[in-house]
């Protein structure tokens, strides 16, 4: 069996939400909740908490020690190196990347994305392009082997702050640089956005979070759905927001 990491990327530092990952739902750290979800994939996975090297940080590397995680820390805007780095620290051979700001993140989707990787022949399997998933529920996946060659091919600091952002342009180029697969949800849900960026981002999540707290372990993205479309109000809570904007202009 090959050694899978669960890289989740995590910092402190945030434009919109300063100290995100670490502020509290019903006393539990945000961060705290996607490692629970992510603890619940099937396909043996070893978990991997990869921050920045700095003062600030410092409580997201205590969590990881508290949580028993492992973790690194590195670079703060060359994010492409802290994903290579923490990588070959732990001798990953296929990588998952999930974000620390994506608590309801769906276990069975990233089982799905890594059951698709592990019998295919592809370099990257995702799940956003395009995305028919809700914002929040992303799964990357691909080989050490095309990460090393990313860290070594991507030049501009723009595109290594985004980690995939390289790799993706496979997607929509001639080039063929990497064997892509996208999979896609049989109903297009890419409208909700359940990812925490903002205040209000932040406030929805909330909500669904004190939903579910009892079944934590059980729910499903459609259950979130299904609870959303019967709150119509919910959805206004953040709509306003568009998703990756900060890919737009690269």
């Amino acid at each position: 069996m090959k050694n899978i990491l669960i890289i989740c990327q995590a910092r402190f530092g945030s434009t919109r939400l300063p100290g995100k990952v670490l502020l509290k739902i019903l006393d539990k750290p945000l961060l705290w909740y996607v490692i629970k979800r992510l603890e619940l994939v099937k396909t043996p996975c070893n978990i991997i908490i990869a921050t920045v090297d700095s003062d600030e940080n410092k409580p997201i590397i205590e969590f990881a020690k508290n949580s028993n995680l492992n973790w690194f820390a590195g670079s703060e805007d060359d994010v492409l190196d802290r994903y290579y780095q923490t990588a070959k620290k732990y001798n990953g051979e296929v990588i998952v990347r999930i974000t620390s700001d994506c608590p309801l993140t769906d276990p069975g989707i990233v089982d799905q994305g890594l059951e698709i990787f592990l019998n295919g022949d592809y370099d990257y399997v995702s799940n956003v392009e395009p995305p028919t998933y809700p914002d929040g529920f992303d799964v990357e996946v691909f080989s050490f082997e095309v990460l090393e060659r990313t860290w070594k091919e991507a030049k501009e600091l723009s595109i290594r702050e985004h980690v995939t952002f390289y790799i993706r342009k496979s997607f929509s180029n001639k080039e063929g640089k990497f064997k892509c697969f996208n999979f896609e949800n049989k109903q297009d849900y890419n409208k909700y956005r359940l990812t925490v960026d903002t205040k209000e981002d932040f406030e929805l999540i909330s909500i669904i979070i004190k939903e579910f707290q009892d079944r934590w372990e059980t729910f499903t993205m459609d259950d979130v759905i299904k609870f959303i479309d019967t709150n119509s109000k919910l959805r206004e809570l953040n709509e306003m927001y568009e998703r990756d904007e900060a890919l737009k202009n690269l």
